[in-house]
């Protein structure tokens, strides 16, 4: 038997997002059918991360198991002579019987990104939300902090969740103006898992409190009111990006805001 973890970028523009669904493009669905034509036979990919339709990921994970020898790089070469060009599979390494992309995860990391102004990039806007107004910085930065530590995110939960808990841990959660792009906002959360839709609701409520429609000081109140209506809307998914999943023998002490 051989195990393999597989690093995978892609533009979640056209896709249903990760997870499988019937008579829709996913990620997923793509590479399992792809690895059957490579392997001839049906694969099983687990991913760390169930990304919503429309979402990218620069650093998904996914691990799977192959009853054959099987070479690395010689798969991976043929992944990607296979897939559409908005998947690309950055690396395929062998793991332990153990490894599980999802169960053995420490941590995610995302990035939200919002263009400022009346026009967007075309070279950003498959990527970014749009504010057209000019967004508070400093306040957006205040509750991005206030966001920190282990907390019931209910109040920022979708309806659908099936989460056993609303309690996650936020390590990293920081605004700051993008230095490659003018007037584009980059909103970096890293915590130990996340509900549904939790980071675009989260970052629908920081865009709130760049617009001054939130006071920044409210983050608190939204939070113990563990009611979803009291938190900013659902931001859109084109803005959303997974940057990484960290495992343990990259785990680094936590940071602050």
């Amino acid at each position: 038997m051989t195990y393999l973890k597989l690093v995978i970028e892609y533009v979640g523009t056209a896709y249903h997002g990760w997870q499988v669904q019937p008579g829709v493009p996913t990620i997923q669905g793509i590479l399992q059918d792809r690895l059957a034509m490579i392997l001839r036979r049906a694969v099983l990919v687990r991913g760390a991360a169930r990304t919503d339709a429309g979402v990218h990921a620069l650093g998904q994970v996914a691990s799977l198991e192959v009853d054959l020898p099987v070479e690395p790089w010689r798969l991976k070469r043929s992944l990607n002579a296979t897939l559409p060009e908005d998947i690309a599979v950055r690396e395929v390494a062998p793991v332990d019987a153990a490894f599980h992309a999802r169960h053995s995860a420490r941590g995610r990391i995302y990035r939200y990104q919002i263009s400022q102004g009346e026009t967007v990039s075309p070279f950003l806007r498959p990527f970014a939300a749009q504010s057209r107004r000019p967004l508070d910085l400093a306040a957006m930065s205040a509750a991005a902090c206030a966001l920190t530590g282990r907390r019931d995110f209910s109040s920022f939960r979708a309806a659908g969740d099936q989460s056993d808990s609303p309690v996650k841990e936020i390590r990293r959660s920081v605004v700051e103006l993008s230095p490659e792009w003018r007037d584009l906002i980059v909103y970096t959360v890293e915590a130990s898992s996340f509900l549904q839709h939790m980071v675009r609701n989260i970052a629908g409520t920081l865009i709130e409190v760049g617009l001054g429609r939130i006071p920044p000081g409210r983050i608190e109140e939204i939070l113990s009111s563990r009611d979803r209506r009291n938190a900013g809307p659902t931001a859109p998914a084109a803005g959303l990006c997974l940057m990484k999943v960290v495992y343990p023998d990259l785990a680094r002490p936590d940071s602050g805001c």
